[in-house]
């Protein structure tokens, strides 16, 4: 499900900005970039008046997802993530897989970096693959991070 693969890089983002880290947080954060996936995925479906209905099904359900989502990952799910993530990201090559496991909660996950380029302002940007299991159910999103000057990746696409 396309809301689900939005959502589940936008928690991504949010890991690698160190935005979540409270129990209620992590619950809104994924709320909020569920409802957001779910509103661009459903506002790519039907014209006119079945558009504004879509995008708002999609709101909807995306919002529920979303803090699903965030619910079912506790912070020392993040923290794996997030770490897991800064490694692929700065130092695995092309293809390479990463992976995170927290063995309280058995959530874990994958990322592996697809392509490596540079943008026109100079910074190195990476697209990548990653995947989270939570309860035994897998889902794969996509996204693009790009090097801070500080040296962390921030989410750039997804």
């Amino acid at each position: 499900m396309y809301a689900l693969r939005l959502a589940l890089v936008g928690l991504l983002a949010l890991s690698l900005s160190g935005c979540l880290s409270g129990a209620g947080e992590k619950e809104g954060a994924g709320t909020l970039l569920g409802a957001v996936a779910g509103g661009i995925a459903g506002a790519q479906m039907g014209k006119g008046r079945g558009k504004l209905v879509a995008t708002g099904i999609g709101t909807l359900l995306g919002a529920a997802i979303g803090n699903e989502i965030g619910k079912s990952l506790d912070r020392a799910d993040r923290l794996a993530l997030e770490r897991a993530t800064q490694s692929s990201l700065e130092t695995a090559p092309v293809g390479r897989t990463t992976t995170w496991k927290n063995p309280d909660s058995g959530n874990q996950g994958t990322i592996t970096p697809r392509k490596t380029f540079q943008r026109n302002d100079g910074s190195y940007c990476r697209e990548f693959t990653q995947t989270i299991t939570i309860g035994g159910r897998t889902e794969e999103a996509y996204g693009t991070a790009c090097r801070q000057p500080d040296g962390t990746w921030k989410l750039i696409s997804a």
